[in-house]
Formats: C-alpha cells, sequence, structure tokens
C-alpha cells in the first residue's frame, strides 16, 4: 500500500508551505490571491449545489409524469 496517499502535513509542513507562499507573493498579494480562492469556491459550491437540486428535481419529473400519461390513456378509453 502506498502510504504516500495517507500523509497528512503536521505543523511544521505547514509554517513551511506558509513561509513558501509569502516569499513567492509578497505581503499585498497573499489577500488577493485569498480573496479569489474564496470566490472560486464560492463559485464551485452555487454551481454544485444547482446541478444537484436539478438532478433531484429530475428524479421527481418522471413519475408525475407516468401518473399523468395513466390518467389521460383512462380517459381516452
Amino acid at each position: 500500500m502506498n502510504t504516500m496517499l495517507l500523509w497528512t502535513p503536521g505543523v511544521g509542513e505547514i509554517v513551511v508551505i506558509a513561509l513558501v507562499v509569502l516569499l513567492l507573493f509578497g505581503g499585498k498579494k497573499i489577500p488577493e490571491l485569498m480573496k479569489g480562492l474564496g470566490s472560486g469556491v464560492r463559485e464551485f459550491n452555487s454551481a454544485k449545489n444547482t446541478i444537484k437540486s436539478e438532478i433531484e428535481e429530475g428524479m421527481k419529473e418522471p413519475k408525475t409524469e407516468a401518473k399523468t400519461e395513466v390518467k389521460e390513456t383512462k380517459e381516452a378509453e
């Protein structure tokens, strides 16, 4: 089993990653970067919720259409 997939960063690794990000982007760019990241996450969650509601709505529709078709055929006879 590959143990690399089970690795989680500790406090030391998180500090090193934060320092590297600070060095790469600088103190002024980090708020802009986080703002962009936040808006991207919001858009993703919005799209996810929209798709989920459309799928749930689509799963409900065939049941009501099938009942309507049965009623129409009975009335036609």
